[in-house]
């Protein structure tokens, strides 16, 4: 948790404030001072609670161009928090990269792709029964990462990546301060997810189009110091410490946020930030990325209404709301969850009102600061949280004026139903 303002005191010196470096802008400060009933608990427990919003305006011009303005409230990189599945979005661009890199070897997004194991704990796929022909591949993974969040999915995008490429990939883009380390649900120790599995890509008949060894990385990266809570469980028995995140992934608010507009407005970013895909790689993600579960025959979410409702993993706007969002609304988003964190990072659009804007957010949901004991206030603090500054935002963009309205038609998708 960040440090509180310290006052240094000498014989000589009059005290000296040392100012809390988060970024906040009046704008947000006040609109959430406007709404006390939504946010007051919010603003007192700003620091403890880790919360951090990048919210960014869209003005098109004549010719449709959008200018991004950015406000902040409490965004500092260096308050870390467990970044949990939003990990998975920049993941998934890096896998179509990858692809992209290989093309001269016959594969696509769509290619079959055979995941192997060189230890004992690697696992193996060779089907996936969600497929349409019951094929594992990259595009197969990254619709389950899209619509419902799958861990495994993101595992087998880890493996064939590697961690080294992933590492390597995000700095060179600017992102200097990424540490992607490890899979997800899955608890190994620091050299197994330094080690990625084989992997090949077959053709129809079997044959080997691309095949990739078995890849451990030896890279050391910089030396972190991060942790959260005040106490957590391990073994069964509570630990009396913060518990140690500096061997876990990090990944900063500002840099979701900035990946995410890479994807919607590529043009809004250097060139060297941007992720090597194709254009119909970048439709496919965008399409994903807003489709809900109910709408998808492959995988078979719609068959598990129960399971999987319509806003489903739509944090922002919806918050936990089961019923079906409005037609004319959309969100390109990846929320997660985990250690009690909770964050979303979205992209919101109103097809009938003109509506458009990035919204990302991050708060700590655990009031008894005990880590892993499942007792963390998702429900009662984040879920609603997320809800609530979504229609704050979203109330506030309908009644902005606007001198020239977005056309929206490039962000509709025919989904799978």
């Amino acid at each position: 948790m960040p440090a509180r303002p310290n006052l240094v005191t000498t014989a000589q010196a009059q005290p000296i404030v040392v100012e809390d470096p988060s970024k906040t802008d009046s704008f947000l400060e006040n609109l959430l001072r406007q709404h006390p009933a939504l946010f007051d608990s919010v603003l007192l427990h700003r620091k403890d609670w880790n919360v951090q919003l990048i919210y960014t305006q869209v003005n098109r011009g004549a010719n449709g161009v959008p200018k991004l303005n950015n406000y902040y409230f409490n965004v500092n990189p260096a308050n870390y928090f467990y970044p949990a599945s939003t990990v998975k979005f920049p993941v998934s661009l890096l896998a179509l990269q990858k692809i992209n890199e290989l093309k001269s070897k016959g594969i696509d997004r769509n290619s079959a792709m055979i995941t192997e194991a060189a230890g004992p704990v690697q696992t193996v796929v060779y089907n996936d029964p969600t497929s349409p022909d019951g094929t594992p591949s990259i595009a197969q993974y990254i619709k389950k990462i899209l619509m419902v969040s799958d861990n495994d999915a993101y595992n087998r995008l880890y493996e064939f990546l590697g961690q080294q490429y992933i590492n390597d990939e995000l700095h060179k883009k600017g992102y200097k301060d990424v540490q992607l380390l490890h899979r997800l649900n899955i608890l190994l120790p620091e050299a197994d997810n330094r080690q990625t599995n084989p992997v090949k890509f077959v053709d129809s008949t079997g044959n080997i189009l691309y095949q990739q060894e078995a890849v451990t990385n030896k890279k050391q990266y910089e030396e972190r110091h991060d942790s959260m809570g005040r106490a957590f469980y391990r073994g069964g028995k509570i630990v009396d410490e913060p518990m140690n995140f500096s061997k876990k992934n990090r990944i900063s608010l500002e840099d979701l946020h900035t990946i995410l507009i890479s994807l919607v407005f590529p043009e809004k970013v250097p060139a060297a930030q941007r992720f090597n895909i194709s254009a119909d790689d970048r439709l496919f993600v965008l399409k994903y990325m807003s489709q809900f579960p109910t709408e998808s025959t492959y995988p078979p979410y719609s068959a598990d209404t129960a399971g999987y409702w319509p806003a489903y993993c739509k944090f922002i706007l919806f918050g936990g709301d089961r019923s079906a969002p409005p037609n004319n609304i959309r969100i390109f988003n990846k929320p997660g969850d985990a250690y009690g964190q909770m964050l979303d990072v979205a992209y919101v659009v109103d097809y009938e009102k003109g509506v458009e804007f990035f919204l990302s957010a991050v708060i700590y949901c655990n009031s008894d600061g005990i880590l892993n004991d499942d007792q963390y206030d998702y429900k009662t603090i984040g879920l609603p949280f997320m809800k609530n500054i979504g229609k704050t935002i979203y109330d506030y963009e309908v009644t902005r004026p606007k001198q020239y309205l977005p056309d929206l038609s490039g962000m509709r998708f025919i989904y799978d139903k």
